[in-house]
């Protein structure tokens, strides 16, 4: 079983382009090799947990235009 992550302490931010009405995630930078992620209207909820370079490489993609307008 993967050891548990506290994020009590994360300082969570959001892209400066997320002004679409509060559909946004957040992400944080506090653990390194971890990107922790979470649904911006729920604070408290679960946050998925990705390995930096996967998150690294899905930015990538979303700024090269690989998913098409999003």
């Amino acid at each position: 079983m993967a050891d548990r992550v506290d994020l009590a302490s994360a300082a969570w931010f959001r892209s400066s382009y997320s002004n679409n009405g509060g559909d946004c995630i957040e992400v944080t930078a506090d653990f390194p090799g971890l990107a922790p992620v979470r649904d911006s209207k729920d604070p408290q909820g679960p946050a998925l947990l990705f390995p930096s370079a996967a998150w690294e490489s899905f930015v990538a993609a979303v700024r090269g235009g690989e998913f098409g307008d999003i």
